[in-house]
């Protein structure tokens, strides 16, 4: 039988944990920052602010999620990129379809 205990995966500490959430507040702030001072013009903040949300999306998932690639968050890792990449092609057919069928009503 499979070990189900919580013993058998390595949660993470709290430093990962304080790590990972000083990493996702300056993610945030800086976008937040850009926006509220209006500094830059707004393609570069458009661009900045979708860089650093894909950042942050990494972030989540090392020190929240605790994916990795060693040999035993392999199966894990791979089950979600399998589950992500799953409900992108759903969502992004359904937009298709969506739009196609506007497009043919027209």
């Amino acid at each position: 039988m499979s070990d189900h205990s919580s013993e058998a995966h390595s949660h993470g500490s709290v430093k990962s944990y304080l790590v990972g959430f000083i990493w996702s507040a300056i993610l945030t702030g800086i976008p937040f920052w850009m926006v509220m001072t209006e500094t830059f013009d707004k393609g570069p903040t458009y661009i900045a602010i979708v860089l650093f949300a894909v950042v942050q999306i990494f972030v989540h998932l090392k020190y929240f999620l605790h994916l990795n690639f060693s040999q035993q968050g392999k199966l894990d890792t791979y089950s979600f990129m399998f589950s992500a990449v799953v409900i992108v092609m759903v969502v992004g057919l359904s937009v298709w379809i969506i739009y196609a069928s506007n497009a043919m009503m027209m």
